[in-house]
């Protein structure tokens, strides 16, 4: 009788149904050879509450929602977004939690500003799609706990993030060091804080050894694979030496586009990236790249939210999560850039 109801469960324990309910709200006016009783039917069962109407009796809900605006086919093409989700999930089940996914599309505003407003969730992990993203004071406003992942300007906002502009700078700088000095970058979209992030930290790089940054040598992409391939085709007519991609997406297609022309990466071009995922690896040659892991960051974000509930009036928090620069082919080494010249 897997689909059991809380009347058949009272039913066949010989008991009230508001013995059952406080059973499995753990109250402690049930006695402990009742609490056993029950709690022996609901397994033999496979009894499951229905958390909705036990949050709404109870005043919380043990559901919170993951909102990601943004074009649906983008978000479920994207590799970063799975592994981010996993995190969430794997961090939620630790914590007896579940989490809802809702993403952008045809009514997204609607449903969003519903969710917050009726208590549908405990909290909300929202993953900031763009610097002042219109979808945050509604958020806010609803009092619904929630936190961003990626940085917000607000201080009034808890997020978790990794070093963007540190760890873009981290790798132009080692284009640099190699002896590169017409360093390029196909940046992300200038909506987005990351990529917002991730540009400065290659400005400071270039300033830091002394360069002046060329307006001709930077590209705005999207994140895409697409607008990595437009954005080398563009930069090409720039004679760059190497190119930092925001996004490992944007390299795979600016490695495709340096082909394309004729070109080798890294005998004519340097190249390196941003992420670290999996096909990383299986490009020829490997990326160079920052690795950071979504899954660890979507885990972090779930973590501080549930802390954020448990206490809502502690002030908001902000969690960086450390990168790591890998090294691989696609750069070539200094020995490398030397023969070159």
């Amino acid at each position: 009788m897997a689909s059991s109801t809380l009347e058949q469960i009272a039913e066949l324990s010989g008991v009230s149904r508001s013995t059952v309910s406080r059973v499995i709200n753990n109250d402690p006016r049930v006695s402990a050879a009742t609490r056993e009783h029950v709690l022996e039917i609901v397994r033999r069962e496979r009894y499951r509450p229905n958390l909705s109407a036990r949050g709404l009796a109870l005043g919380r809900t043990n559901v919170v929602a993951a909102v990601i605006p943004g074009a649906v086919d983008n978000i479920l093409t994207d590799p970063y977004f799975p592994r981010l989700l996993h995190g969430m999930a794997m961090a939620a089940d630790e914590r007896d939690h579940f989490v809802m996914l809702s993403l952008g599309g045809p009514g997204f505003r609607h449903t969003v500003d519903e969710i917050a407003r009726q208590g549908v969730v405990a909290g909300i992990v929202f993953s900031a799609g763009q610097v002042d993203d219109p979808l945050f004071e509604p958020l806010f406003a609803s009092q619904t706990p929630m936190v961003s992942v990626g940085r917000s300007d607000d201080d009034r906002v808890s997020y978790v993030d990794v070093d963007n502009r540190g760890s873009a700078q981290q790798v132009a700088s080692h284009l640099l060091r190699l002896g590169n000095r017409r360093v390029a970058t196909i940046a992300g979209p200038s909506f987005a804080p990351a990529a917002v992030d991730r540009l400065a930290g290659y400005r400071a790089a270039i300033e830091a050894f002394g360069l002046r940054v060329d307006q001709d040598l930077i590209y705005e992409g999207d994140f895409s694979e697409s607008s990595g391939r437009a954005g080398i085709k563009s930069l090409l007519e720039h004679r760059p030496d190497a190119v930092f991609a925001a996004s490992d997406r944007m390299a795979a297609g600016a490695l495709n586009g340096i082909r394309a022309a004729g070109l080798r990466v890294p005998e004519d071009i340097a190249l390196a990236g941003f992420d670290d995922m999996p096909f990383a690896t299986e490009l020829e040659p490997p990326l160079t790249t920052v690795r950071q892991r979504p899954e660890k960051l979507g885990a972090a974000a779930l973590s501080l939210l549930l802390d954020l509930i448990a206490e809502p009036a502690s002030p908001p928090k902000r969690m960086i999560l450390p990168t790591e620069l890998i090294v691989r082919a696609s750069c070539g080494s200094l020995q490398d850039q030397r023969e070159r010249r």
